[in-house]
């Protein structure tokens, strides 16, 4: 534990030090009145509005980025970017997040929380608590809480026979982002961004909710097994007509690249849908096929659409 009676300037690595740094960077400036976040044994909140919406995810360096070629801070803003991409895939607004960092020694764990700071600022989720750890790898676990008032979340399991399916965007940007920074491109370059700071597409969840589309889940692994993850929940087959590749990606990057953090969306009525997009000053989602009854149908270009993307080896 060190000498108490020795300066806390001496000690600048010292857990107690460490938090109270920490708690400086990420202690957020929109705490609801009642509610007690950052500073004591565990976070205290008011009541969420609908369901509750909870879910976890961990982002590890070397992993999830490239820390040769990305910032440690880029790491922290996409642990908790992609983390809220889960909530945006139900409909939930994003509610408080917790973190907890496992790291080895020397690791700029300053530099870290002021990404994640910087990522719960921007999509309205405070940093309510967390913990940290000494550890052979760097890793960043972050359990995200949101709420779905109204009809609840969306799940990926309710895709019916006649759905439209549709992305809210061109696929392949974080995979061609990746590729062009291992060969030199710029951090600034549109496809490399896409990669190093992941964005949720919660206001474009929010709208599919309530357009009170059946089905929906983020495209977090490659639409190449994703889709298919999608099928495989609601029991359905689908037709795929399309994959729509944003400038600059190959049409692998697109189907199996992963890391997208787009929507996959499922709706029997895509003109409600397109008209809440409009008025709520959104990109219009892009159809890329239909839901069929037979689970054994899943097609592209009336050929087999392979289950291929990103999984871990564990």
């Amino acid at each position: 534990m060190g000498d108490p009676n020795v300066p806390t300037s001496e000690h600048s690595h010292r857990e107690d030090d460490i938090i109270e740094r920490i708690t400086r960077i990420v202690s957020s400036a929109f705490i609801n009145r009642g509610e007690t976040h950052i500073g004591d044994d565990a976070a205290v909140l008011s009541p969420t509005v609908g369901q509750m919406v909870i879910s976890t995810d961990v982002c590890i360096a070397g992993v999830h980025l490239e820390t040769t070629l990305f910032s440690i801070e880029d790491l922290g803003f996409k642990a908790i970017t992609t983390a809220v991409s889960d909530l945006a895939a139900m409909g939930a607004r994003p509610r408080c997040c917790v973190v907890a960092v496992s790291a080895p020694s020397g690791v700029d764990l300053d530099a870290l929380h002021a990404g994640m700071a910087q990522a719960s600022t921007f999509v309205e989720i405070p940093i309510v608590g967390g913990d940290i750890a000494k550890g052979t790898d760097l890793s960043v676990a972050v359990t995200v809480v949101g709420e779905a008032p109204g009809g609840g979340a969306v799940l990926r399991s309710g895709a019916r026979a006649g759905d439209t399916l549709l992305v809210t965007r061109p696929l392949g940007r974080s995979a061609a982002g990746l590729r062009l920074a291992r060969t030199g491109a710029g951090l600034d370059n549109e496809l490399v961004l896409a990669h190093r700071r992941p964005w949720p597409r919660l206001a474009e969840g929010l709208a599919a909710r309530d357009a009170t589309v059946h089905a929906m889940m983020d495209l977090s692994d490659g639409l190449g097994l994703d889709l298919h993850r999608l099928a495989d929940a609601s029991g359905v087959g689908f037709v795929l007509d399309d994959v729509p590749v944003a400038p600059g990606a190959t049409l692998a990057e697109a189907i199996s690249g992963g890391e997208d953090y787009e929507l996959l969306i499922a709706t029997d009525d895509p003109d409600t849908l397109f008209a809440l997009f409009r008025q709520r000053g959104l990109e219009v989602p892009l159809p890329i096929g239909l839901v069929v009854s037979d689970a054994g149908v899943r097609t592209w270009r009336d050929t087999p659409f392979a289950r291929v993307g990103y999984q871990h080896e564990l």
